[in-house]
This record gives C-alpha cells, sequence and structure tokens, in this order.
C-alpha cells in the first residue's frame, strides 16, 4: 500500500525523520548553521565523520549480510585474520589518524591572536562579566551579558571564572572553551555574517547553569566602531520626571554598591555593570527580554526568576517605585 505521492509508508516516514532532524540544523544556536570560519571548520568536521559513519555501517552491515545470508559457510582462517587485522586494527587506525591529524591541523586556528580588539570574559554565577579591549588601550569598556564582534575580523576572547567552572560557547560562531577560577583560557573566533546568535555557558555550573546565556551579535566593522565609540560614553542623564525619580531610587536603596554605572558615583563590581542596561537585548544573562516590565519583575523577586541568584530581593518597593527605577534602567542606553 502507498500513499504521500506513491510513496511506500516505510520511505515516506524516514523522509519525514530526515526532514525533521535537518530542520534542526538551522537557528541561532546551531552549531550546524555556521556564521563563522571557525564554526565553518567544525561544521565540515562534523559531516565528514557522519559520512565515515554511514559509509563504516554500510560496510560492516554488508559484510554481515554477506557471510550470514549470500555466502554461508565455513570461512578459512586467512579470510578470519584479514577480517580481524584488516577491519579491527588496519582501518579503525587509519580513520582515526586522518581525523586526529586533520583536527589537530585546524586547532591552532581556534588559538590565534585576534586582529587587535581582546574581548576578556569572566564566568559569575550566573551570568558574563564583559571587558573590550580595544587595540592599544589601557582601560576596558565594561559591559555584561551581551558580546558584540565586528565581521571578518579575528577577536581573541580571553576567559576565566569567578567561582566555579563554565565553559564558553556560541555554537553558530565556533568552538566551545571552558574557563576555570584562577586560570585564564583563550579563544579566537572569526564571525563571517552579520546577525545575533545566542551563546550559552556548556559547563554545569549551578543551580541556574540552564539560565546562563547570552546574546552574541555580529556587526559591520563600521557599525562595530560607532557602537564602541558609544558604550564607552558615560550613562545618559534620565529624560524625564519617572526615570530622575529612578535614579533617585537606585540611590537611596544602595544599588550602586554592587553595580557600577560610569558618570555616577555607583563603581560597584560585585553585579553586572548597569551604565549601558537598557540597550541589551536581554536581562539577567538571557533570562527576560529587556522590557519596562521585565525589568520590574527582576527587581522585585529576581531569586524566583533564577535561583540562586546573589541580587537581594527588592518586595518593599511599591508598584510606582518599581516603575520608576525600572523606567530610569530602561533608558540607560
Amino acid at each position: 500500500m502507498t500513499d504521500r505521492g506513491n510513496l511506500p509508508r516505510g520511505r515516506a516516514a524516514f523522509w519525514l525523520v530526515v526532514s525533521l532532524a535537518l530542520a534542526a540544523c538551522d537557528g541561532d544556536q546551531s552549531a550546524l548553521d555556521p556564521a563563522g570560519e571557525d564554526a565553518s571548520v567544525l561544521a565540515l568536521l562534523f559531516w565528514v565523520m557522519v559520512a565515515g559513519a554511514v559509509v563504516l555501517f554500510l560496510m560492516m552491515n554488508g559484510l554481515f549480510f554477506y557471510f550470514t545470508r549470500v555466502k554461508v559457510r565455513s570461512q578459512s582462517r586467512a579470510v578470519a585474520r584479514w577480517l580481524i587485522v584488516g577491519g579491527g586494527i588496519v582501518l579503525p587506525v587509519t580513520v582515526l589518524g586522518a581525523l586526529l591529524t586533520w583536527g589537530l591541523t585546524i586547532l591552532p586556528d581556534h588559538r590565534q591572536a585576534g586582529d587587535g580588539l581582546r574581548i576578556r570574559v569572566t564566568g559569575e554565577q550566573w551570568w558574563w562579566r564583559v571587558e573590550y579591549w580595544p587595540e592599544g588601550s589601557d582601560t576596558p569598556i565594561l559591559s555584561a551579558n551581551e558580546l558584540r564582534f565586528p565581521a571578518g575580523r579575528r577577536t581573541e576572547l580571553i576567559l576565566s571564572s569567578a567561582h566555579v567552572i563554565h565553559s564558553f560557547w556560541i555554537p553558530a560562531l565556533g568552538g566551545k572553551m571552558d574557563m576555570f577560577p584562577g586560570r585564564e583560557t583563550r579563544l579566537s573566533l572569526r564571525p563571517t555574517e552579520p546577525g545575533r546568535y545566542r551563546g550559552q555557558c556548556a559547563e554545569f555550573c549551578g543551580t541556574s547553569h540552564a539560565w546562563m546565556a547570552f546574546e552574541a551579535e555580529v556587526m559591520p566593522p563600521e557599525a562595530f566602531a560607532a557602537w564602541l565609540g558609544t558604550e564607552a560614553r558615560s550613562a545618559n542623564l534620565p529624560a524625564t520626571a519617572a526615570a530622575q525619580a529612578g535614579m533617585a531610587l537606585f540611590n537611596r536603596e544602595g544599588c550602586g554598591a554592587c553595580h557600577a554605572i560610569r558618570g555616577t558615583p555607583h563603581v560597584g563590581r560585585v553585579g553586572p555593570d548597569l551604565t549601558h542596561v537598557g540597550s541589551r537585548a536581554t536581562l539577567a544573562a538571557g533570562r527576560l527580554p529587556m522590557s519596562i516590565e521585565a525589568l520590574q519583575a527582576w527587581i522585585v523577586q529576581p531569586d524566583r526568576l533564577k535561583p540562586g541568584a546573589l541580587m537581594p530581593a527588592y518586595p518593599h518597593l511599591t508598584r510606582t517605585e518599581t516603575l520608576q527605577l525600572a523606567t530610569y534602567l530602561r533608558g540607560l542606553e
């Protein structure tokens, strides 16, 4: 019996599974939808290994079928020796040796120095501290929970952790690299396709590991240079009465003990830098979209939204006060 355009049911089911599997290869967090030079090499390595696995699967099952269904008889010692030595030693050593050699040749590209810009990323609990170090600069431009890259240029990433082991990974741009307390690891990326991509901690790091993500945006070099210049500036002054009231609340509640806002007396280093927090795509390391409503919810109950978050809750603030504080923070663009 046939259906789906006269295809046998088994064949139709097979192509349905293949289509669903390939559909999962697309997206802003897919290692098989590369948007950078390094990710393209890794994707090619993956497909070569898949093709090799398919060939090996067909060979092994073909031999099994041949000797159990086609040529069913006892085999000579020479044939048995050929199968054991050839199939069990020579073939695996050759294939694995070739893959290892290829993998070792591409590894230095992922560790080479960048074209000038360096980005230092520190894994916290559970967010990302980000410092941009332009070439020749001895002062970093501070940010958090978001990375931006110039397209077509290699950027060096200096990775470390403050408390526990993390793993930095932007699948669409390149491979992952572990981050250790008290030790620096390095990774370099050369993104080629402008756009927004999603990064994630790829090493279980504690209660809110699943909520430790970040946005990575690849920009044309001119646009990136303009953005970096804006990012280096001090915070905007509050433009409305609500934002001014929110700034007064920020001062009154002592938020500056943990957070820094350039151009103000607040220089805290415990939590993320908030100088341009309103321009980020997400809040709390990818946990919430950046909006006034999300900011209000985060201020009132951070630990409920992100278990284990070290930020204290402010349930004593009235709804009007949380709106004013959120308006001030949203305006820091």
